[in-house]
């Protein structure tokens, strides 16, 4: 019986997955709930997140969860997303490596978006020099993203308009969510404590909560709607032929299939 040509995480992987990402969740919504003298120090939350994300991505492929087509293929797409990334520099929101991701994602699972989203970004800050406290951020939210576009519904049996539809309305959340998890990352240190859009340290949950969101929407809606309408704009023209490539190569490649010898018979 032919098995889904999908990465797959086990019931172990999953827990290790689970605590990372709410080790990370941690580090963005600590604002809302903090109630400490002083801001704290969170990147160093984020960094035992990702080393233990990347230790799970070890384990996937030793215990062969990832065969080699899927880390060759897991290798490419990361390295063709981060060398998409930059295309965008110095255009606000301009940033053409988000249908990359989903569309992959779409096609091998969430399993697969998780690592290539975080992998993928990893590459793209070595390659730009973007290293600093803001990569950890960075690379979590991508993850989910990627993670989340394989989990949107009928990948096995939606097609056509009806998938292109569901591809762009995510590809317009996905890039609200990502402008909403960076600006988590820095406005408790970015106003001070004299505006009235500031992190309130002994705020109540409701204050800074509408405190940040009208921060939110007053800043980063300059940045986060030209990339909904990038993003949306790549899906519209491209996903069904991008998406027929990848289930070609899922097809061709049979990925997590095991690789078959022969011995030619004696004569």
């Amino acid at each position: 019986m032919r098995t889904n040509n999908i990465v797959t995480f086990s019931k172990a992987d999953v827990l290790v997955l689970s605590l990372a990402s709410l080790v990370s969740a941690a580090g963005f919504l600590w604002p809302f709930f903090y109630r400490g003298e002083s801001l704290p120090k969170t990147q160093i939350y984020f960094w035992l997140a990702v080393a233990f994300s990347f230790l799970l991505v070890v384990v996937q492929v030793s215990n062969s969860r990832l065969d080699s087509k899927s880390v060759a293929l897991l290798g490419v797409l990361a390295a063709l997303i981060a060398a998409l990334r930059p295309l965008g520099a110095g255009a606000v929101g301009i940033e053409p490596m988000w249908f990359i991701l989903i569309l992959s994602a779409r096609v091998f699972g969430p399993s697969f978006g998780f690592l290539l989203g975080m992998i993928s970004m990893l590459a793209s800050a070595l390659l730009t020099g973007g290293v600093g406290p803001w990569l950890g951020y960075q690379l979590f939210a991508a993850a989910w993203i990627g993670l989340a576009a394989g989990l949107l519904p009928g990948r096995d049996k939606l097609r056509g308009k009806a998938e292109l539809t569901l591809l762009i309305i995510f590809g317009v959340v996905a890039s609200e969510l990502f402008g909403i998890l960076m600006d988590l990352q820095f406005w408790p240190w970015s106003l001070g404590t004299a505006t009235s859009l500031s992190y309130l340290v002994h705020g109540d949950l409701h204050e800074n909560i509408s405190r940040f969101f009208t921060f939110h929407f007053a800043t980063a809606m300059a940045w986060d709607v030209p990339r909904a309408l990038f993003t949306s704009l790549l899906l519209a023209l491209s996903a069904q032929s991008v998406l027929a490539a990848l289930r070609r190569t899922q097809t061709k490649a049979a990925f997590m299939q095991p690789i078959e010898f022969t011995e030619r018979a004696k004569a």
